[in-house]
């Protein structure tokens, strides 16, 4: 399958065994909108199907992997009511972790920048993360004004440590790729993230199928007990600061590049 001109296209390669999964809305940074989530739900419903299938990887066009939320949907949020928010956001999360859906493992190939839901994205929609030296990631939410979602406060403390998840998450910082490999954000840095997500998507094909699958379906049960309440405790903490004052001025400075002034309110 390859449809060009969508917002997530998907290749198969290796005699079908290999998806390529890619965000693909290069001009926008790649931002997570509900459409690109949309396409990506239906991408990975007709590889659900796809019997041959072994291992994805995920990554995006042109220089991001994913530069986050759509700033204009962010206000449409700051003006909605808490009870649709904390449904909207839900929803939302759910379109992009749909990749925990597909029964084969799934590496991100981190190319570029992988900021807010970009890299909850990559922190929860992948088994295995390998990025570009050139790659900044990081979860921006507090510096916008905003509580963390996604599961981002889910996930990132499983992966590096409640200490870490602290740091990066209170101050909303970016790390470079070195320093996301010693925190164990990836597991590999290399030049080509897509070719390294190859091969050790191959490697993991020449593993006994049965093996990886039912191991998979052990490592994400794992990582799964608490997740809806993680779901539901962000996006009622989402909806808590979509109407403040804080929320406006940091989406706000962030459009005219300068930075915000925050007033507790």
């Amino acid at each position: 399958i390859r449809q060009n001109s969508e917002l997530v296209t998907t290749k198969l390669i290796d005699d079908g065994k290999i998806a390529v999964i890619t965000l693909n809305n290069p001009a926008k940074l790649n931002a997570l909108t509900e459409p690109i989530g949309d396409k990506l739900t239906e991408q990975v419903n007709t590889l659900q199907k796809n019997t041959e299938l072994r291992a994805a990887i995920l990554t995006g066009a042109g220089k991001a992997f994913s530069a986050g939320g759509d700033l204009n949907w962010l206000l449409e949020r700051h003006r909605d009511t808490p009870e649709n928010n904390i449904e909207i956001m839900q929803k939302f999360y759910k379109r992009f972790l749909i990749m925990r859906s597909l029964n084969v493992p799934v590496i991100a190939a981190i190319n570029g920048a992988a900021v807010g839901a970009g890299f909850c994205l990559a922190l929860g929609g992948a088994d295995i993360r390998i990025a570009s030296p050139k790659a900044r990631m990081g979860l921006t939410f507090v510096k916008l004004g905003l509580h963390p979602g996604m599961a981002g406060t889910h996930f990132l403390p499983r992966l590096a440590g409640p200490q870490v998840a602290a740091d990066l998450l209170l101050t909303g910082r970016l790390v470079t790729a070195k320093e996301a490999l010693t925190m164990g954000l990836i597991a590999q840095i290399a030049e080509d993230s897509v070719e390294a997500g190859l091969a050790v998507a191959r490697d993991i094909c020449e593993s006994a199928p049965v093996a990886v699958r039912t191991t998979l379906e052990t490592l994400r049960a794992q990582q799964n007990l608490g997740l809806e309440a993680a779901y539901r405790r962000e996006s009622e903490a989402q909806a808590v600061c979509y109407p403040t004052e804080d929320l406006k001025e940091g989406v706000t400075s962030l459009q005219e590049k300068r930075q915000p002034k925050f007033i507790g309110k």
